[in-house]
């Protein structure tokens, strides 16, 4: 029977295509799009549509899909779009409106996480995406540690709280000094409170946007002006730079995700502020000995809200094609397995679902870290934000600005940039 029903949605799904096409897509080395590149093979031979994924880093996607999406044909027939780009690409008239095609097929857009949809998916009341997955930002710990009598007792008698899960930023940076230590007796830190990834632009703007909200700090008001000279933003880098003198590796100033995974994975920190993606990562013996013993919570104050979505270009070469794969890919049947197999849901049912809880009981987890995050600002120059603002935040964290100075410097950058957008005056 399940054999049956898998059969007859198939053939609904995939009636609209009736030759044998090839489509391209351009896609980050992430998980998730080795997720889809695992069960790639049951869409072409369902479709018949073939599909070549190039799948490349972060830092040269945009470079690369520019000049694309400004051909009136491009290369590229669906592409996966960064929140960070979604106000250049909108804006710039790039994206495909996809209402008439959700509408005509029945596409239930509202199993979307609403922040989600905000953030990838609806622009101004009109669908230019579907989200694909969320990276949304949390503090992976050492459960085991937490769980240890010995730390218990130590940590107690130390601050005269106890040791638990962390729920405020205050016990959270207790916890952070407390296992920073020297467990080699050579006079040196070996293990450390925290992993910073404070490399320039990308790195250190998402990790610190979480310092940012601990604080109660934002990026702007609700009508755009921006508070980066805040006292809340200014406490929240002074946090950021204690870590970076103290707390973390030496070096890790020059950190980005992969290098400050590997710290932890390694077994030698205590916590990492990061991508909730990373979270299955650390629980795979092939890749970390911490499996078994990470717990992942929310970032006090919130985390950071991220995600990527998928589009269709206006240069897209095979609409109907490109559509009939968003289509699989986000079916609540691939949506669901992409999770089994550790991928970050957008789709609100897959957090609490029953057989996907079974396998991965932390997933209610992250929905409830989802569920709790803060926003970015996402407009058209937010590419040029986060190179020009990581800049300050980065020579903060290093020492080579006065802290004051760098933050003045950074609130005068994103002034710049709205003020070039129109967000607000002169």
């Amino acid at each position: 029977m399940r054999l049956f029903i898998a059969v007859a949605a198939a053939t609904m799904l995939f009636a609209s295509v009736a030759k044998a096409e090839t489509i391209r897509i351009l896609m980050e080395t992430v998980p998730d799009t080795r997720y889809i590149q695992e069960l790639l093979p049951e869409f072409e031979e369902a479709s018949g549509i073939d599909v070549e994924i190039e799948a490349i880093s972060y830092i040269d996607m945009h470079s690369k899909l520019v000049p694309q999406l400004i051909s009136p044909q491009g290369s590229y027939d669906l592409i996966v779009v960064d929140f960070y780009w979604v106000g250049e690409f909108t804006k710039a008239g790039w994206l495909m409106p996809l209402d008439d095609l959700a509408a005509r097929d029945g596409v239930d857009v509202d199993v979307y996480v609403p922040k989600l949809m905000d953030l990838v998916g609806r622009v101004d009341g009109v669908l230019y995406m579907l989200p694909f997955y969320n990276y949304s930002m949390a503090v992976i710990y050492r459960q085991d540690l937490i769980d240890d009598p010995a730390e218990q007792a130590a940590f107690k008698e130390q601050y005269g709280i106890d040791l638990r899960v962390p729920e405020t930023w205050d016990e959270y940076w207790k916890q952070v000094q407390f296992f920073t230590r020297d467990n080699d007796g050579d006079g040196q830190r070996d293990f450390y409170g925290t992993v910073i990834q404070g490399q320039r632009g990308d790195c250190i703007s998402m990790q610190w946007a979480n310092y940012l909200y601990s604080q109660g700090g934002r990026y702007h008001d609700e009508n755009w002006n921006p508070l980066l000279d805040s006292p809340e933003a200014i406490r929240a880098m002074e946090y950021y730079r204690d870590a970076v003198v103290n707390y973390s590796p030496a070096g890790s100033e020059a950190y980005c995700f992969d290098e400050a995974f590997n710290v932890m994975a390694q077994g030698r920190a205590y916590s990492f502020v990061t991508f909730n993606i990373l979270y299955a990562g650390f629980e795979d013996p092939e890749s970390s000995t911490v499996a078994g013993k990470v717990g992942i919570a929310p970032n006090p104050g919130g985390g950071l809200n991220g995600g990527w979505g998928w589009a269709i270009p206006n240069s897209s070469p095979n609409v109907e094609a490109a559509w009939t794969f968003i289509k699989w890919a986000e079916s609540a049947d691939v949506a669901k397995r992409r999770a089994l197999l550790g991928g970050a849901p957008t789709q609100a049912p897959i957090f609490t679902d029953p057989d996907v809880v079974a396998a991965r009981p932390y997933y209610p987890i992250l929905g409830e870290i989802l569920a709790g995050t803060q926003d970015f600002p996402v407009f058209t120059y937010t590419t040029e934000f986060v190179e020009e603002v990581g800049r300050e935040l980065n020579l903060a964290a290093i020492g080579e600005k006065p802290i004051p100075e760098a933050m003045a410097d950074a609130q005068r950058e994103l002034r710049e940039l709205l003020i070039k957008d129109g967000k607000i005056a002169e």
